[in-house]
């Protein structure tokens, strides 16, 4: 499917998506997130890692269109906020990992789209924040959930209730992305990171995904239960007794995912 705000390409196993609105600073209106669910839900089986980054050389995404929002109804903010919710939740819930190379500005749903993935990178020149209530509304896509589990309730607090927009190194500093890298080595670094996870057995990175997702939010005993029912599971797969095979033998494995 051709598409008009967003691109999709593949390079073999590794995917890359990138908001493609330079002249908005691939600002998120409800065109492109039509445009990302239907490229998430289009992943074939051969897609192993997915990369999402903004076209251009000023933004990652700048934020939610303001353009578009500015005269909605409360219904209707309702009904925009349940689409970038369910794009977000459908970016988590792929089993394969995600990451964010964050090459400018993450602002607004920008942010809300990196913590949408597995793993942050960013370039040097990013800027990131949540600036939602300079406009006296507050995130909408899931972004006071998820950066309060990813850097804690005050830090998370900070950030939303002055609007700050931090630098890559203070990002980082708070754990809020995991390097920085020069701009014009970001996307190398994030394939370099994606070809190491490839090396490892597709289904047993698609189980570790899903029990720290469902296991962040329950107790620790729940979620020691479900990382058992995770790890019997995979036993018997061909992937399992591929692995384990290449391990006595001191060779690579050759994992199938099945």
């Amino acid at each position: 499917m051709a598409y008009e705000n967003i691109r999709l390409e593949k390079d073999g196993p590794i995917a890359v998506l990138t908001v493609d609105r330079p002249k908005a600073l691939n600002a998120l209106n409800s065109a492109t997130f039509h445009e990302m669910d239907d490229a998430i839900r289009s992943l074939k089986d051969d897609t192993r890692a997915l990369i999402v980054t903004g076209g251009g050389d000023k933004a990652f995404v700048a934020g939610a269109d303001i353009a578009e929002m500015v005269t909605i109804t409360a219904a209707q903010a309702r009904e925009f906020s349940a689409l970038g919710h369910h794009v977000f939740q459908s970016l988590e819930n792929l089993p394969i990992p995600t990451i964010a190379a964050v090459n400018g500005f993450a602002l607004g749903g920008g942010l809300e789209l990196a913590l949408g993935c597995d793993l942050i990178y960013a370039s040097e020149k990013a800027k990131l924040g949540l600036p939602e209530v300079t406009l006296g509304v507050i995130p909408g896509f899931g972004g006071t959930q998820r950066l309060t589990r990813l850097v804690g309730r005050s830090r998370a607090k900070e950030l939303l209730f002055t609007a700050d927009r931090i630098d890559a190194a203070r990002a980082k500093e708070i754990g809020l992305v995991l390097d920085v890298v020069p701009a014009d080595k970001l996307m190398e670094h994030c394939r370099a990171v994606a070809a190491r996870i490839l090396k490892n057995g597709p289904l047993a990175v698609a189980q570790a995904k899903r029990v720290v997702e469902y296991g962040a939010d329950q107790d620790l005993r729940s979620a020691n239960e479900l990382e058992r029912q995770g790890f019997a599971v995979l036993f018997g797969s061909e992937d399992q007794r591929e692995g384990m095979a290449a391990f006595l033998a001191k060779r690579p494995a050759a994992f199938q995912g099945k």
